[in-house]
């Protein structure tokens, strides 16, 4: 039998989903795992749970009685940093997308392999953990530091999902290079294969963040039929001409 990576201490996973067969087979995955798991069947009751007790990760069902996982995520991510990955039954991207446009840093779709959840969360916590390289990273106006995973624009702090301060990261460190969807994919998420619309949704979001006009990005290009380039040495005269599309018309 495969040896699951070992978690790292005291690590605590909050499960909220409404199905109790479904929440028990996770939250057993999970602690034959090495996690503390807290569990929740609703939204008010998931946000108890994470003011009670602060997880270092939640696994959230998007289908929730009374208040979906769309506003239990926005509401734990208003009140601070906490790693997401959404479970939902829908096959649509749509549904996928909006999760993660309010902050999910990962989903699995219904029906999923538990083995195959554990190693997602593991991956994600992994990402959360400080870097070996834990310089100071600077450009543009823009600061980051990864042993704090503090990011500043202008000295104003960014609030950041953790996988848009990876993205962010990734191309301060890599400027000048245009990078593939499917580089980005393996590089900050750590995948191989996976949703390329996860890439696509995420950059969009740091656009948000940190352009001066996120309908015209200066900083993050696209570049077609390849996918994105980090150029902190774009002048706002630069950013003038026309912004092409990636693949797919999305951008």
């Amino acid at each position: 039998m495969e040896q699951q990576p070992s978690p790292p201490a005291a690590a605590r996973v909050l499960v909220v989903d409404d199905d109790p067969t479904v929440a028990e087979v996770v939250t057993g995955y999970l602690d034959r795992a090495g996690y503390a798991v807290d569990r929740a069947d609703d939204g008010p009751a998931a946000l108890a749970r994470a003011a009670a007790h602060r997880p270092d990760l939640v696994v959230l069902d998007l289908m929730l009685p009374g208040m979906d996982g769309l506003e239990v995520c926005r509401r734990l991510r208003a009140s601070g940093p906490v790693p997401v990955i959404m479970l939902t039954a829908r096959g649509d991207e749509d549904d996928r997308i909006l999760g993660l446009e309010v902050g999910a840093d990962d989903y699995v779709t219904k029906p999923f392999s538990p083995r195959e959840l554990v190693l997602r969360v593991e991956s994600v916590l992994r990402r959360a953990r400080p870097a070996p390289d834990v310089r100071v990273l600077g450009s543009a106006g823009l600061r980051l530091d990864p042993a704090a995973r503090r990011a500043t624009r202008d000295d104003i702090e960014l609030a950041l999902t953790l996988r848009e301060f990876d993205l962010l990261a990734f191309f301060l460190r890599n400027p000048g290079r245009a990078h593939s969807r499917e580089d980005l994919m393996r590089e900050v998420w750590g995948w191989d294969f996976g949703d390329l619309s996860t890439v696509t949704v995420h950059v969009r979001r740091l656009r948000g963040k940190i352009e001066d006009d996120p309908a015209r990005p200066r900083l993050i290009q696209t570049v077609w039929g390849v996918g994105y380039r980090f150029d902190p040495t774009r002048t706002p005269a630069d950013g003038d001409a026309q912004h092409a599309p990636s693949e797919g018309g999305k951008d």
